[in-house]
């Protein structure tokens, strides 16, 4: 062979192998193209949700809720793997909680293992919050979560106990009213001779509570309006107290008018004698202990300042010069 012709069939060879190279890199990007489409998550994959497969489902009814859901595009591919992979008939049944998009091929590893991916998270419901306002916190942590029937469920305010919790993200109002319910009666537990020895019941110690934890900010505070309130309500006076006004039409204190304080609900302190016929929020465990341990003072007013620092009278005349002074 020739010198010349030796190397035109090197060029040539050289060629050729440019072009089996650009073929195969054509070929692995359309068929990764191809794989990305139909293996991807879908764009609109649901993070931080939670699919139920039921019991006894057939592979079509499963492929069929995945696509409802958006957590697989292609059901042809689902259907061809789960029977290459001979788990068709082995898919486990249960709530799936999905934290981030997964490709086809993890959704269906995880139904074939029966990884629900639930695990028990923090969430904190605060001192004084309502039952709606609890139900608001659980579905910004756990976006499945029926607020409406946890409402609903919930029963009288001020049982449930306000603390931090761990719950699954699949977990139902009905269980986690009993959680809370149930740390009540553990919390409240070790009080209840002192509470019968009070002269008041539970429901009325929880109700003062509900209010103390609204007018105060520190146990001290909380412990001498406690005493200034059971003593109004012993000498026959109104609770005047500003704090059911947010429950009752979400104004506080500062957005009050006269015309406000005459406003028609059985909660009003201003126009009924005695405690509301129900607690306005959850006590935490602090203002429950004032409104069992009332401190003796001698004051009949009090006024919280936009601080939130009380002023104390002895009578009305020296709570008017408190309001001159700290409420301009």
């Amino acid at each position: 062979m020739s010198q010349e012709k030796f190397f035109r069939n090197l060029e040539f060879l050289k060629k050729r192998n440019v072009l089996f190279k650009n073929i195969f890199l054509s070929s692995a990007v359309v068929f990764s193209a191809i794989s990305l489409f139909y293996f991807g998550p879908p764009g609109n994959f649901p993070e931080e949700h939670i699919i139920g497969i039921k019991e006894g489902s057939s592979l079509d009814e499963i492929i069929s809720v995945l696509k409802k859901e958006n957590i697989i595009i292609s059901p042809f591919w689902f259907k061809a793997f789960s029977y290459l992979s001979f788990k068709e008939r082995n898919l486990v049944a249960g709530d799936y909680y999905f934290h981030e998009k997964e490709s086809l091929l993890n959704v269906l590893t995880r139904l074939i293992r029966g990884e629900y991916g639930l695990f028990a998270e923090s969430v904190t419901l605060p001192e004084g919050a309502t039952a709606s306002e609890m139900g608001k916190i659980l579905k910004r942590k756990f976006s499945d979560f029926d607020e409406a029937v946890f409402v609903e469920l919930s029963g009288e305010e001020g049982f449930l106990f306000p603390d931090t919790y761990k719950f699954l993200p699949n977990a139902k109002p009905a269980q986690v009213i009993d959680a809370l319910k149930k740390n009540f009666e553990e919390k409240i537990s070790e009080f209840g001779e002192e509470i019968k020895k009070s002269g008041k019941s539970l429901r009325e110690i929880i109700i003062m509570a509900s209010i103390l934890e609204k007018e105060a900010r520190t146990d001290e505070s909380r412990k001498i309006i406690s005493g200034i309130l059971w003593k109004r309500i012993k000498v026959g006076m109104p609770l005047q107290v500003d704090a059911v006004f947010p429950y009752i039409i979400g104004k506080n204190t500062f957005e009050l008018s006269l015309e406000d304080l005459e406003f028609d609900s059985l909660y009003n302190t201003y126009r009924n004698l005695g405690l509301p016929p129900g607690a306005i929020s959850n006590p935490g465990l602090s203002s429950i202990l004032a409104a069992l341990r009332p401190e003796t003072s001698p004051y009949f007013f009090y006024l919280s300042d936009r601080e939130g620092k009380i002023h104390y009278a002895e009578d009305f005349e020296g709570h008017k010069r408190n309001k001159a002074l700290y409420l301009r």
